[in-house]
């Protein structure tokens, strides 16, 4: 089968009926999801895990997909009208959205954040349409050399270029490689950290794990910093933006789109990561810098459409190399595994429906959250005034049973009750959560892979670069350790008077 018959065999899979229906409600529940605030993808994902549990899988991952790209359009409407960012990727279109709402353009600023994301969306999904499959032919040349280098370096970055402490990423991400050990060893069949209980002698459960961080810890969190403020939105007419609104944006929309694409299929390169890097990238080449801040519309369109490409562009490494880019890559990646779906460079071939199923869907849920963005604006802004109270006992309850159901095992709910309390205890203390996760599905990647290339090579390590792709990550490694170090000695000397 050729390349475009691939594709369109992959729109048959999408425009089914059924999974029609999927893509149509995993756009409205990520845009729902993306509203709330403290909510986000990860923890909405694990929660629709145990359903997709009874779905095929075509349509299980067009489901998860659909949440995820979602959310990114959900987090604008808030930002804009109310200031308050509904997921963490938004937190950057609050500065210039807010002040265009102020000025009564909150319209347009929805309008332009609606286009730009479709756009960046757009890009992102012909580039994962066209660039996946060579992706995928190339990594049928990986080796276990190749694969520890890669899983090493999605660690490193995750940690490296958080948008939090660097620290606090480092030390959450060696968690979640002490977590990935405890079980049987592979190699030599002794336990690892089981304490004697037999439930743990094949490892952590990572949904039991993922739920109890981002499920039961969210919601532990959320009650304790519940405030009793109320969120007025501010009024809007016309959400589309005007002539000259479009041609202020168009650039920042083209550089938006190649940017978010280009972050996002780096590990570590979120939408957060890709709209702070946008919004930078437009104050810097803007010849009236001076705007931003005070309503520029650039500063909207950027990274809305960042945001959004870069969301889509992850699924290329999750699906020709069966690596996870971020914490949300990471809960999906659970999903397959639960279909017995194993991503990677054969999955192009062994499960063409799934992966040309899944890539065209994006197409339709792309095109659904443009048309349902605009009519749905007034019912988003009604949900802020949901209670916590409220949602956190529905919460709680879909997650033990959902535990409950995937395993059908009661230690699995304790290992949920307990990471929720670490979940919470960690976001008390501002360490996040999502280098662990992705830590700990990495780490038996990176052990196993690693264990066999010191086979390989007989023990020595130079073998590691003497290879050329495991070589140039390796390169690649040395660039995300040096250059921060770098750039804080640049700044520290800057800002030394005198200097």
């Amino acid at each position: 089968m050729d390349f475009f018959d691939s594709v369109v065999s992959g729109f048959e899979v999408a425009l089914a009926p059924r999974n029609i229906l999927w893509v149509f409600l995993g756009a409205l529940i990520g845009m729902i999801i993306g509203v709330l605030p403290g909510i986000g993808p990860v923890p909405t994902i694990m929660l629709l895990l145990p359903i997709t549990y009874e779905l095929p899988p075509d349509s299980a991952i067009i489901l998860l997909a659909g949440v995820y790209y979602g959310a990114m359009y959900g987090g604008t409407i808030t930002s804009v009208l109310l200031r308050v960012p509904g997921e963490a990727a938004s937190v950057i279109t609050v500065i210039d959205g807010y002040q265009m709402a102020k000025q009564g353009r909150a319209g347009s600023a929805l309008g332009i954040a609606a286009i730009g994301s479709f756009i960046g969306g757009t890009v992102a999904i012909l580039g994962l349409t066209f660039g996946a499959p060579v992706l995928a032919r190339n990594a049928l040349s990986f080796g276990p050399p190749e694969y520890t280098i890669l899983a090493l370096l999605g660690i490193l970055m995750v940690a490296t270029l958080t948008t939090g402490s660097t620290l606090k990423a480092v030390i959450a991400a060696a968690a979640g490689l002490l977590l990935a050990t405890v079980g049987l060893d592979q190699f030599v069949g002794s336990e690892r950290f089981t304490g004697g209980i037999l439930e743990l002698s094949d490892g952590l459960d990572f949904v039991a794990l993922a739920m109890g961080l981002f499920g039961l810890g969210e919601i532990f969190y959320a009650l304790d910093h519940r405030t009793r403020q109320t969120f007025t939105a501010l009024p809007f007419n016309n959400v589309w933006p005007s002539r000259a609104d479009i041609r202020e944006s168009r650039w920042a929309i083209l550089r938006g789109s190649v940017l978010g694409f280009g972050l996002g299929v780096l590990p570590g390169g979120s939408g957060t990561l890709s709209s702070m890097a946008s919004y930078t990238l437009e104050r810097k080449v803007s010849k009236s810098p001076w705007r931003f801040g005070r309503g520029a519309i650039e500063g909207v369109a950027g990274p809305e459409t960042a945001n959004n490409a870069a969301a889509t562009a992850a699924f290329v490494p999750l699906l020709t190399l069966g690596i996870p880019t971020n914490a949300v890559m990471a809960v999906i990646l659970g999903g397959l595994m639960l279909q017995g779906v194993a991503p990677g460079p054969n999955l192009i071939n062994e499960r063409p429906d799934i992966f040309w199923g899944v890539i065209d869907s994006m197409y339709l849920g792309n095109l659904l959250l443009l048309i349902m963005s605009i009519p749905l604006v007034g019912l988003f802004v009604k949900l802020v005034a949901v209670r916590e109270s409220i949602l956190a006992p529905i919460v709680v309850m879909v997650v033990m049973l959902g535990t409950y159901t995937i395993s059908n095992s009661v230690f699995d709910m304790w290992i949920v009750i307990v990471f929720g309390i670490l979940g919470y205890l960690m976001r008390k203390s501002g360490f996040d959560p999502g280098p662990l996760l992705l830590a700990f599905v990495l780490g038996s990647i990176l052990e196993n892979s690693f264990r066999q290339s010191l086979r390989m090579f007989s023990g020595d390590l130079l073998g590691f670069v003497q290879r050329p792709i495991s070589g140039t990550l390796v390169a690649l490694i040395a660039l995300v350790i040096v250059v921060p170090i770098v750039l804080r000695l640049v700044r520290a000397r800057t800002r030394t008077p005198g200097v």
